[in-house]
Formats: structure tokens, C-alpha cells, sequence
């Protein structure tokens, strides 16, 4: 059975040997081998540092307090459970922004599967710093893998089909970028990332044009620039057949049992991309990629992932 790869054509599963980040060296977050990070180095550490700050890690008390300046530390960050880890770069650089001569292994890059126990960094450095920088960075670490993880079990429950796996823009205000990233790293799609990159025709806009399909879809093509995708959200058959009418480019079927969607997608019968959408959880993808639906997009990737268990123990 063929495994979905990732839509950039990267599968971050080949990397097999770790990656050392040496001390003053400063990482590579776009690489050839390595999943399409979102950020230029210069916004990753604008990011990082704002969290830290927010944090209070430039002036832990409890560290400061307790620690000596000069003790150094080796520490490991592992996986307490299965799952898919994503958020690597921004790990590093909470670490390296605390210590800049902190040196690190990497064991598993953003978008590979880990199981419980194995480690995803290997870190050497000043035990204040690894302290200061310990929340910031599992809380980006566990809440991407958490992401990519939920991604990775929806991708699981369709192979075989043709159903890919989208996302949506039900995301944390700010974090868009890294959360479809996320899902990315987890085996899944994008959908359009804002409400300027496509036109999406939903019962509202509809409710405004007294449900005229065809009127909606004529207004989005001579407003949109050329080229850009029309889709037209379908609650019934009939609205379905008026899309299909009005040469909408993709169709989405919302809400639907699957024998109704199993009759739309025969309607529609390849002259538009189907899209599968409500009620989709990991109980009922399956049944629903089975009526050969082209995406199923699923809010639940951004909106509620549970985080995945991550931890930062010290040697010793």
C-alpha cells in the first residue's frame, strides 16, 4: 500500500542519521533534505524571542536562584508516547537564544514518526540556560507534534483511497503558518491559507444572492484574478447539480451521509474537485474516503489536537 508523501514532495522519514548543531553554528531552517520551514532565520528568532520574554526566561528566578552560573548540563528531550514531531527549529532556537554555545543533536527532524522513549534532542550546555528555555520550547514542540500527529492518524485511517487529507483555517490567530506547517509534517494538505488565496462559496454568501449558485460563481470569477480556484460549499443534490452547472472548481459536500455524497461524486463524475467536509472524525474518515471523494478537510487538525507528551530530562 502506497503511504501519501508530503505535498512538497519530501519524505522527511529518509533522514535516518542525527543532526548535530554545533555551538555558534547557526541552523538551517530551509533545507534541501529537511521539510519546508515557514520562516526565514531572522523571523524564527523574532518569534522565539517574543515567547521567551513573554515567559519571563531572561529573568527565571527559581533558576537564578538555585542554579550556579557555571554549572553545565546534558539533557535529553524524549517522547512519551508515540506520535509525529514537528517544531524542531523552534526548539533549537529557544535553546540556542538562552545559550549560544549550547550544542544539540538532533535525533528525529520535524515530520518523523518517534515511538515512547526515544529521544528527539540531545542537548550539552549551561544548565541555567536549558532550564530558562525548557517551557518554550516543549510548548512549541508539543503542541505542532500534536498537530502533525492527529494529521498522521487521519492519513493512516484513508491510505488506499484516493482521499487526501486537508486542513482549514480554524487555527490559533498568529500561529497559521506553523500549524499548517504542522499538518504538512504530519502527511496532510493545505487548504487555502487566508481569504485571499481562494473563493469559498458558503450557505451565507449564498443566503445573500437568494441562493442563486450560478449568480454567486459568475460575481467570484469577475471579481477574483485569473486563475484563482471557485469553490461552492453544497448542503443538497440540487445545490450540487447547480454548481456543477456553473463550472465550480471544486464542490464541497457538507454535512452529508455517505450514500449522498456517494451519489454527488457520481454526479459530478470528475468535472470538478470533490471535497468532503462535517462530521469527519477518525471513526467515520474511512467511510467517507470510500465514496471516492478527491479531500476531506478536517478542522479538528488545528482547532482541538491533543499535545503530544514530549519531556525534558536531565542526566544525572
Amino acid at each position: 500500500m502506497e503511504q501519501q508523501r508530503n505535498p512538497f514532495g519530501h519524505d522527511p522519514e529518509r533522514r535516518q542519521a542525527p543532526r548535530r548543531v554545533t555551538p555558534l553554528e547557526t541552523p538551517a531552517v530551509i533545507a534541501p533534505d529537511l521539510l519546508r520551514f515557514p520562516m526565514q532565520q531572522a523571523q524564527l528568532a523574532a518569534v522565539v524571542r517574543a515567547a521567551l520574554e513573554e515567559d519571563g526566561a531572561f529573568n527565571d528566578l527559581t533558576t537564578i536562584a538555585t542554579v550556579l552560573s557555571d554549572r553545565r548540563a546534558r539533557a535529553t528531550l524524549v517522547a512519551r508516547e508515540a506520535g509525529v514531531v514537528c517544531g524542531v527549529p523552534l526548539a533549537l532556537e529557544s535553546f540556542r537564544i538562552l545559550d549560544g554555545k549550547v550544542a544539540i543533536r538532533v535525533d528525529a527532524e520535524d515530520g518523523t514518526r518517534v515511538s515512547a522513549g526515544q529521544p528527539v534532542l540531545v542537548l550539552s550546555g549551561h544548565a541555567r540556560g536549558l532550564l530558562s528555555a525548557e517551557r518554550v520550547a516543549l510548548n512549541y514542540l508539543q503542541r505542532l507534534s500534536g498537530v502533525a500527529s492527529l494529521t498522521r492518524k487521519f492519513v493512516d485511517a484513508v491510505a488506499g483511497t484516493r482521499a487526501k487529507i486537508l486542513d482549514t483555517r480554524k487555527t490559533l490567530p498568529g500561529w497559521r503558518h506553523l500549524e499548517k506547517y504542522a499538518v504538512r509534517a504530519g502527511g496532510g494538505v493545505n487548504h487555502r491559507m487566508d481569504l485571499a488565496s481562494a473563493v469559498m462559496i458558503k450557505d451565507n454568501h449564498l443566503a445573500a444572492v437568494e441562493g442563486d449558485v450560478a449568480l454567486a460563481v459568475r460575481r467570484a470569477r469577475e471579481v477574483s484574478p485569473a486563475g484563482t480556484q471557485v469553490e461552492v460549499e453544497c448542503d443538497t443534490i440540487e445545490q450540487v447539480r447547480a454548481a456543477v452547472d456553473a463550472q465550480a472548481d471544486i464542490i464541497m459536500l457538507d454535512n452529508m451521509p455517505t450514500e449522498l455524497m456517494r451519489e454527488c461524486v457520481q454526479l459530478i463524475a470528475g468535472r470538478a474537485t470533490v471535497e468532503a467536509s462535517g462530521g469527519v472524525n477518525l471513526t467515520t474518515v474511512r467511510a467517507i474516503a470510500e465514496t471516492g471523494v478527491d479531500w476531506i478537510s478536517v478542522g479538528a487538525l488545528t482547532h482541538s489536537p491533543p499535545a503530544l507528551d514530549l519531556a525534558l530530562e536531565f542526566d544525572g
